[in-house]
């Protein structure tokens, strides 16, 4: 689902500016959003120094300041440490109303929605990892009284690191933390093994590993821009009786998917309980 831009910038203030939200807020600045429009948060002025430098955002140590000045808040601290700064942030996120973003996962809406004070518009975001070098996958979820345009601007925001899916329930978001808030270290465990196994075969470490990382990269951007689906690509490479075919055979005698479908439900189930400790 896509959705209007918003034409005027709006100053978004990111609270905490660790490794993902500075991977947003930079992918932002690199493609055309105003910089002046950005206020970072962080304990370290040493953290913030770098961020201005790098990206010419305004910064401070001040979370309160930050949330005074923003239409946008976006929550990037730990999940363990929401509740806290939450609670300091609530006098100024009730003055100012502003759209409330998380990034931390396990935490609810309706948490967010308590210990905030109440009657907000709020969205919750799942990005990946990929997001640090722009191929991002975010999922999010959207209470019913965030408006079209405040959508937009999420579009906006996140397009600049990667893609954007909408779920349509809050529960759903436990499914993405399973496929994509999960998955890039899934794929790196597969890197893994196919190297291991290059090795085994007789190729030198750095050859094996240079072989397996180029050939997920290619498989995964030809399935990106490819209007086959995945399952037509394989099937395309798999000649009759070759060796492709013979190493899939071996995949599905071994029960691969089985052994995905378990590994995505482990880490969806892992989410929801989260949710619930969190919450306590």
């Amino acid at each position: 689902m896509t959705h209007q831009s918003t034409a005027t910038p709006r100053t978004i203030a990111f609270i905490g500016a660790g490794n993902m939200a500075s991977a947003i807020f930079g992918g932002m600045v690199d493609a055309g959003y105003p910089a002046d429009r950005i206020i970072a948060t962080a304990r370290s002025r040493e953290t913030l120094d770098a961020l201005e430098q790098r990206y010419g955002v305004s910064t401070t140590q001040d979370n309160a300041y930050a949330v005074s000045q923003a239409d946008v808040v976006v929550l990037g601290v730990k999940p363990q440490m929401m509740h806290d700064v939450c609670q300091a942030l609530t006098p100024a996120v009730q003055n100012r109303k502003p759209l409330i973003v998380s990034v931390a996962a396990g935490i609810t809406c309706d948490s967010l929605e308590r210990w905030l004070g109440g009657d907000l518009t709020i969205i919750r975001c799942m990005p990946n990892t990929p997001s640090l070098v722009g191929v991002g996958a975010s999922g999010l979820y959207a209470t019913a009284q965030v408006t079209e345009e405040q959508r937009g601007l999420m579009d906006e925001m996140l397009t600049a690191v990667g893609i954007v899916e909408w779920v349509e329930e809050e529960g759903l978001l436990e499914a993405v933390t399973g496929i994509s808030g999960s998955g890039p270290a899934y794929f790196f465990l597969f890197i893994e093994s196919l190297e291991a196994a290059g090795i085994e075969l007789g190729l030198n470490a750095e050859t094996a590993r240079r072989l397996a990382i180029q050939t997920a990269r290619g498989a995964a951007e030809m399935a990106f821009s490819s209007e086959h689906e995945p399952a037509e690509l394989r099937r395309r490479v798999c000649s009759p009786n070759g060796t492709t075919e013979r190493a899939i055979n071996s995949f599905e005698e071994d029960g691969l998917r089985d052994i995905v479908e378990r590994a995505a439900k482990a880490s969806s189930v892992r989410a929801a309980e989260l949710a619930r400790e969190l919450d306590r």
